[in-house]
């Protein structure tokens, strides 16, 4: 097939020759995510696609996760809803084209709500767009900045339990000194005092963060 012609890899020879946009097929996907099998199936694991297309890797991730949370919980309709969100709440990712970051949302949110059977109505569904507008990001993971040069920053989210969440939000180049802090002064500090959020939210449950 023309490079030029629609594919499922490849959208236009234009977009590969600009942003070197080419995708995953899914069944490398599905061999690499095997790889680290035990991580892609917890549930609040966290993953991070730094050129995240529109979502042919979180897509997967969040499929397993929501697979185990059905496994665990589909004889609890509350946990089940409050362990899906937080699937969702740990996936993250960051892409340089407005179109794809838009696709990789909608798509990480159909599975959701279709795996909870709810619609755009619904609390569930809204607080699930809400955190993805805040994991799936437009930006340059290179440079860590939005296309306004704005430093990139990502939630943390917690379950507290009982239908509460928590989140801080943390600057990602402080994030990134996570790798550096080993063998170094820093080694034995706890974590809060190298990674301090730029903002901690009181605890909050599914309608206020659909809020």
């Amino acid at each position: 097939m023309p490079i030029d012609q629609p594919s499922p890899l490849v959208r236009s020879r234009q977009r590969v020759s600009d942003h070197g946009e080419v995708f995953t097929p899914e069944w490398m996907v599905g061999d690499m995510l095997d790889q680290v099998k035990d991580e892609s199936e917890r549930i609040e694991s966290r993953f991070l696609e730094p050129a995240c297309g529109s979502g042919n890797f979180l897509v997967p991730v969040l499929r397993r996760k929501l697979a185990v949370v059905r496994a665990r919980y589909a004889k609890s309709e509350f946990e089940l809803g409050h362990q899906a969100l937080l699937a969702v709440m740990s996936i993250y990712g960051i892409e340089l084209l407005a179109d794809n970051v838009a696709e990789c949302r909608a798509r990480l949110v159909s599975e959701f709500a279709g795996f909870l059977h709810v619609d755009d109505s619904n609390d569930w569904h809204r607080a699930g767009t809400a955190v993805l507008k805040a994991n799936v990001i437009l930006g340059d993971a290179m440079k860590m900045a939005t296309p306004g040069d704005q430093m990139i920053e990502f939630p943390e989210w917690a379950y507290l339990g009982r239908g509460k969440y928590q989140r801080r939000d943390f600057r990602l180049d402080s994030l990134a000194q996570r790798s550096s802090v080993q063998g170094t002064l820093f080694e034995g500090l706890e974590e809060h005092e190298v990674f301090i959020p730029t903002r901690t939210y009181p605890p909050m449950s599914v309608h206020e963060i659909a809020s």
